[in-house]
Formats: structure tokens, C-alpha cells, sequence
């Protein structure tokens, strides 16, 4: 039982289930993801967990165009945790010569 609010923190066990379910078959996606981690791994809360779980279902090329803004989010994907989250993961977007 989850008894966790939205906007806890992540524990450290709940982030390294996150980290593990964000691995990815693209290395462009996955190079979005490490930094991500990077920037905001200490702060991430319940909430913005949830919506990277949303994004993370996504198949590989989708989630890729939604992370290059080939795409806008549509649908289910619609939701403000949602774009505030794919927000954060574009805005640690690699830099051109690591992709």
C-alpha cells in the first residue's frame, strides 16, 4: 500500500525502480533520461514520477518525437504533470554532438 502523497519526494528504493523502468532501446532516449537524473533525481516527487511512468510506456520512437517537440503531447499524455515533466526532460535535452 502506497501511502505517499503527490508531492512527497521519492524515497531512494522508489527512485531506483524509476531509474531500472526508464531504461530504453533508443540511446537518443536514453541520453534524455541520464540527464534528467542527473538534474533532478534529488528533488523528484511522487507526482512527476507518476508522469515519467506515463511517458516510459510510450514506445521508443514515440516518446522520442514527444522529447525532440516533433510531437506535442495528445490524448491521456494532455496533462499538466505530464508536460511539466516532459518539459524537465527536454530541458536537459543531450547536446548535439553526444546524440
Amino acid at each position: 500500500m502506497n501511502t505517499s502523497a503527490p508531492d512527497d519526494l521519492l524515497d531512494e528504493r522508489a527512485l531506483s525502480k524509476l531509474r531500472w523502468r526508464c531504461r530504453r532501446g533508443l540511446l537518443e532516449n536514453d541520453l534524455f533520461i541520464e540527464r534528467f537524473f542527473a538534474k533532478h533525481q534529488s528533488g523528484l516527487t511522487v507526482r512527476q514520477a507518476e508522469a515519467l511512468g506515463v511517458l516510459m510506456d510510450l514506445s521508443d520512437n514515440d516518446l522520442l518525437d514527444l522529447l525532440l517537440a516533433r510531437k506535442s503531447p495528445e490524448g491521456d499524455l494532455a496533462r499538466d504533470d505530464i508536460t511539466h515533466v516532459l518539459g524537465m526532460l527536454r530541458h536537459a535535452r543531450p547536446s548535439v554532438s553526444a546524440v
